[in-house]
């Protein structure tokens, strides 16, 4: 619980850079702080980050999807592909550094993906009705 606390902490850190470019609602400033709660902890967890490397791992990731971020969405498909992946390469070995072993930076750029696919899908459930979490019924 306490490593759980740790990194969320960590997180709400990163959050300032989020908060810059959220909207001035207030609802959705909280979704978005929510979100990126919900991130770190997954990327957190899935990476099996200790505490020393959370500690040298956000900042550095913060910088990194501050510059995807920055990559503009009305670019042609291959230019933005290809900038991110110039920004995938240039972070490669600062990522690697911290993490001391290039498969779990790997594993770290599938995460994103994997993580917006989940997203999407749960999104996706809520429209449609779907419960995030099956309910239990007693006596069954």
């Amino acid at each position: 619980m306490k490593k759980i606390l740790f990194f969320l902490m960590v997180a709400f850190m990163g959050i300032n850079t989020v908060n810059a470019q959220t909207p001035e609602d207030p609802d959705a400033a909280k979704k978005q702080e929510k979100l990126q709660a919900l991130y770190v902890a997954f990327i957190t967890n899935k990476l099996q980050l200790s505490e020393s490397e959370a500690q040298a791992f956000w900042p550095v990731h913060n910088e990194f999807d501050k510059e995807i971020k920055a990559v503009g969405m009305d670019l042609s498909e291959l230019k933005r592909e290809e900038l991110i992946l110039n920004i995938k390469k240039k972070y490669e070995p600062r990522f690697t550094k911290i993490l001391a072993d290039p498969k779990r930076v790997d594993r770290l750029f599938k995460l994103n993906g994997e993580f917006r696919k989940k997203l999407v899908e749960r999104m996706r459930n809520q429209q449609n009705g779907i419960p995030l979490r099956p309910k239990l019924r007693r006596g069954v």
